[in-house]
């Protein structure tokens, strides 16, 4: 290989393949803003994860394990390990459904309801912090552009 060959591979290539990552940018990301929102809600004894399934009970009403798993863009499993803590603290219940013996139905609790609600103010706080500083356009893109992700195609939890 010549040396303008790779001086030109040099410059349209990243040093680092990671740096081009798709995957890495979005879970860095991700974590990053996690932990912003999960400092937040710490003092109501919710992670942001809890806060959004008890938020998504809160707003649907009881459904299956794997329709509340869907509307989060979760596995089935990760969810149900999810909910447990949240049953054992009493804020959610689970229950096989009456319809079909295999379903799991979720459902928040009046606890489930006066935590949710405890932690809505936090949650709004940081909300508007981040906007604030990222900027409310810029973070509406980013949510209709992370949206657009999920309809990409991919199955990754198809069985």
């Amino acid at each position: 290989m010549g040396w303008k060959a790779l001086e030109e591979m040099m410059v349209t290539t990243p040093r680092d393949p990671a740096d081009a990552c798709n995957n890495l940018a979005l879970r860095k990301a991700a974590r990053y803003l996690s932990a912003t929102y999960d400092k937040a809600l710490a003092s109501v004894g919710l992670r942001a994860t809890q806060f959004s399934i008890l938020q998504k009970l809160s707003a649907h009403g009881e459904m299956t394990i794997s329709t509340l798993a869907d509307m989060i863009a979760m596995d089935r499993t990760t969810m149900a390990s999810n909910l447990k803590p949240l049953a054992r603290e009493g804020l959610v219940t689970v229950e096989p459904s009456t319809a079909d013996r295999r379903a799991r139905i979720a459902t928040i609790t009046p606890d489930g309801v006066l935590r949710m609600k405890a932690a809505l103010p936090l949650w709004r706080e940081v909300q508007a912090q981040f906007e604030e500083r990222f900027g409310a356009e810029e973070a509406a893109q980013m949510r209709g552009s992370l949206e657009a992700v999920l309809q990409t195609g991919f199955t990754p939890w198809a069985e």
